[in-house]
C-alpha cells in the first residue's frame, strides 16, 4: 500500500472516469447513479490493494481503532469536479448550489437516497455531524497517549 492511500479517495482510474462520464447537462439521477459507480470502484480498488482504513485514537473509549470506510457522495463528486478542474469554478458552484437545493426539496441523503426519518437512532443523513457530541469524560478517566 502507497502512503497516503489509507486515507485517499479519488484514485486515478476514478479520475479519469469521473471526467469521462461527466456531462454538464447531466439529471439528479444520473449524477447519483455516477455517484454510485464511483463509489462501487472506490470500494473495489480499496479491497483489490489490500486498503485498511487509517487509525485513529477513540476518545471514548482511548482506544486505538480504525475510521470507517472513506465513501463517495454526491457532494464529494461535484468538490471532485473543481477540484481536478473538469468544470471551471464558477460551474462547480452552480452545481453545488443545486445540489443542496434539490438535496433539500428531495429529502435527500448525502448519497442522493431518501433520508431517513422519525427516531430510534435514526439519522437524517447529514454530512459533518459531531461525532460523540455531548459525550464527557473525566481527565482522569482518560489513558496517557
Amino acid at each position: 500500500m502507497a502512503a497516503g492511500d489509507a486515507s485517499r479517495t479519488w484514485f486515478s482510474e476514478m479520475v479519469e472516469t469521473l471526467r469521462r462520464e461527466w456531462k454538464p447537462d447531466m439529471l439528479w439521477e444520473e449524477i447519483i447513479a455516477l455517484r454510485d459507480r464511483l463509489d462501487a470502484m472506490l470500494q473495489q480498488i480499496r479491497l483489490s490493494r489490500g486498503i485498511r482504513p487509517p487509525t485513529m485514537w477513540c476518545p471514548v473509549c482511548n482506544e486505538r481503532t480504525q475510521q470507517a470506510e472513506p465513501t463517495v457522495s454526491v457532494r464529494a463528486v461535484i468538490f471532485a469536479l473543481g477540484r481536478f478542474g473538469i468544470v471551471p469554478q464558477v460551474e462547480f458552484k452552480s452545481v453545488e448550489k443545486r445540489w443542496a437545493k434539490y438535496r433539500k426539496e428531495n429529502g435527500l441523503d448525502r448519497n442522493g437516497r431518501p433520508a431517513c426519518q422519525g427516531t430510534g437512532g435514526q439519522h437524517d443523513g447529514q454530512e459533518d455531524e459531531a461525532v460523540g457530541e455531548g459525550i464527557t469524560r473525566d481527565a482522569s478517566e482518560r489513558r496517557p497517549r
